[in-house]
């Protein structure tokens, strides 16, 4: 499972959505989940940059675990998901802070298709306010974007929540675009 994760960890920083050491992957297996340590490199993820601990409950394992533990744990439990990825995609980061929006709105036609919606929370990084925040969010969507942090995304696969964070991250990138030209041209809004 954890070359899968490589994989991906590689994809999201070859592509420019995390930079190397931010960011974190999942998968679930059971009642169990296999989760990036804290500070790993997400394009070199090897065996030993992964740790697996409950769901349910605590280990002494969590200590090593992503700071992002808690929040993994509470979107398994909260949502059908079997992969997480978590990114510091930019122009998903720029958009929270942009008007403070509790949703950002896609303008792009895959983005209004396939997301509808990009749900924003709030919470600190690591903690249970952010783990509530992203369970909630989750539960009817597929990603969402932590307000100043990056995005959470879900799947069934790592594949599935991968293409979702670059959803994400694309509609979010042509809503700053299109917002930014219409600044430029006289009489629009």
């Amino acid at each position: 499972m954890w070359q899968e994760m490589a994989k991906f960890g590689k994809k999201l920083v070859d592509h420019g959505l995390v930079e190397s050491n931010f960011g974190n992957i999942s998968v679930r297996i059971a009642d169990r989940m296999i989760i990036t340590k804290s500070g790993v490199a997400l394009d070199e993820i090897t065996e030993d940059g992964v740790v697996e601990v409950p769901i349910e409950g605590t280990s002494e394992l969590d200590r090593i675990a992503s700071t992002e533990t808690v929040v993994h744990r509470a979107i398994y439990r909260n949502t059908p998901a079997l992969a997480i990825m978590h990114a510091h995609c930019p122009y998903s980061v720029v958009q929270t802070l942009i008007g403070d929006p509790e949703s950002i709105i896609p303008l792009d036609s895959e983005g209004i298709h396939f997301l509808h919606e990009i749900p924003v929370f709030r919470g600190m990084m690591g903690t249970a306010g952010l783990a509530e925040g992203a369970a909630n969010s989750l539960s009817d969507h597929k990603g969402a974007i932590a307000y100043s942090h990056g995005t959470f995304a879900i799947g069934k696969t790592l594949a599935e929540a991968y293409i979702i964070t670059t959803q994400i991250e694309h509609s979010c990138r042509i809503k700053y675009l299109v917002d930014l030209a219409k600044k430029g041209i006289p009489g629009t809004p």
